[in-house]
């Protein structure tokens, strides 16, 4: 089951979340089809994502929007605070490895843009905040986000790793951030630490890598586990939802989708469910709205 541990130093210093979202992203890929650098790609903003809404209080949700302007287009997830999400990449068709390494790319693929989050409270009037990617890699692009944007120096590493038939292996990641208090000298051995990790994808190869994680980040420092939570791929659509969509269409485009093509069919971007509605259906939708 796929898991984030939140962590917090005894000192009250630094705190820590530490993700495994294997089941989660390959749950994507296998929705979408996706070729290897799409999945890591894909992964990658999922990743992330739980990271920035497992910050988060309430029925707050968070939508991320990886506006690339490279060979991904746009890469869109969202996530709440019970570790959900859903997502898609425009397009999932790309798979480019270095010759050498066998390595899948995706900075070059994501490419320059905006690193958008929508945070949405359920009270109306969302919260938008957006900095520029900085690499493409999207998790140096959230390290930035929070640093920036938030005001919250963090270090972050997340990566998916495939197997020799491009299926994903394993996927996870950690952020690190300073609290307030934290001394000069505090910061100077966690930065030591983080410049000492091994690369994310070999601590993700690692048996336990999520304690492989931890044991990275804090070294001999004690911390304590403030909490496990569950994380998934959750795609809340329904046939209803799309009818109410449906709803709001002018009769004319209801009635010209019944004489040509006597009916409606719907894929959902985020999960590609396919919804089927007759023309019995779009005629009771032009009967309610007549009333």
């Amino acid at each position: 089951m796929d898991k984030i541990i939140k962590t917090i130093s005894e000192s009250g210093h630094f705190r820590a979340f530490v993700l495994d979202s294997t089941e989660t992203v390959r749950t994507a890929q296998e929705k979408h089809d996706s070729m290897a650098s799409s999945t890591v790609a894909l992964g990658r903003a999922f990743i992330a994502n739980q990271i920035l809404a497992a910050n988060e209080k309430g029925d707050t949700k968070i939508t991320l929007k990886i506006l690339a302007e490279g060979a991904t287009g746009a890469i869109i997830s969202v996530a709440n605070n019970k570790g959900q999400v859903k997502g898609y990449i425009q397009n999932p068709d790309l798979d480019y490895k270095k010759t050498a390494t066998g390595e899948v790319i995706v900075g070059p693929l994501v490419g320059q843009g905006q690193f958008l989050v929508i945070t949405d409270y359920g009270i109306g009037h969302p919260y938008h905040s957006t900095t520029p990617l900085i690499s493409g890699e999207i998790g140096e692009d959230l390290a930035y986000y929070l640093t920036e944007s938030q005001q919250t120096p963090s270090a972050v590493g997340l990566n998916v790793l495939l197997d020799q038939e491009d299926r994903v292996q394993v996927a996870g990641g950690f952020m690190v951030q300073v609290l307030p208090g934290a001394s000069e000298e505090d910061i100077s051995r966690l930065e030591k630490r983080i410049q000492a990790m091994p690369a994310i994808s070999s601590l993700l190869a690692s048996n336990g890598h999520m304690e492989a994680l931890l044991a990275a980040i804090y070294g001999e420092e004690p911390y304590k586990i403030l909490s496990e939570e569950a994380l998934s791929f959750y795609c809340d659509c329904s046939e209803e939802r799309f009818l109410n969509a449906l709803a709001g269409l002018p009769v004319s485009d209801l009635e010209e989708m019944i004489a040509e093509d006597q009916g409606c069919d719907i894929t959902c971007q985020f999960c590609r469910r396919h919804y089927h509605f007759t023309a019995e259906q779009l005629e009771e939708l032009i009967r309610d709205k007549s009333q």
